[in-house]
């Protein structure tokens, strides 16, 4: 992204949100290259709809997501895009390795948490976010998730 703004051609804004969500049961299987997949696919839906990430962490067993959406786009469409979307992908693709401990339709437990950030307290969360490795390393051997670009 080259500018902190996007430029609509009546508007100029800077929606950030935080999201944090986790897989049903909040299992611990968001490693290799599941965790891996999931990138890609929030990449592509976040192309796809003209959204960026600024910040992605991948723990075990959830994840936080930075990104910056468009004034037509609420958080819930947002949600139902990358989470929906993914579902179905990984449900798909990895079905073998999922079926023994996820069954039914959905690969995302049901709901999230959003909160929507400005620039004075970007750094902060950002930080955070940082943490978040550090703190659950211990716990999981997973690797570092995608960075601000």
């Amino acid at each position: 992204m080259t500018s902190k703004y996007k430029v609509g051609s009546h508007t100029k804004h800077r929606l950030i949100y935080h999201f944090t969500f986790v897989p049903k049961y909040r299992k611990e299987i968001l490693r290799g290259k599941l965790k891996k997949r999931i990138v890609e696919l929030f990449e592509e839906c976040c192309e796809v709809n003209d959204w960026y990430i600024h910040q992605l962490e991948i723990l075990s067993e959830h994840i936080h997501l930075l990104i910056q959406l468009n004034t037509s786009d609420s958080p819930a469409k947002a949600m139902q895009y990358i989470k929906g979307g993914s579902s179905i992908m990984l449900r798909k693709e990895f079905h073998n390795e999922l079926k023994a401990f996820l069954w039914g339709d959905s690969f995302w437990a049901d709901g999230y948490f959003t909160e929507t950030i400005g620039s004075k307290n970007e750094e902060v969360i950002k930080a955070y976010l940082n943490n978040q490795q550090t703190k659950h390393s211990k716990a999981s051997h997973s690797s570092p998730g995608l960075k601000a670009r």
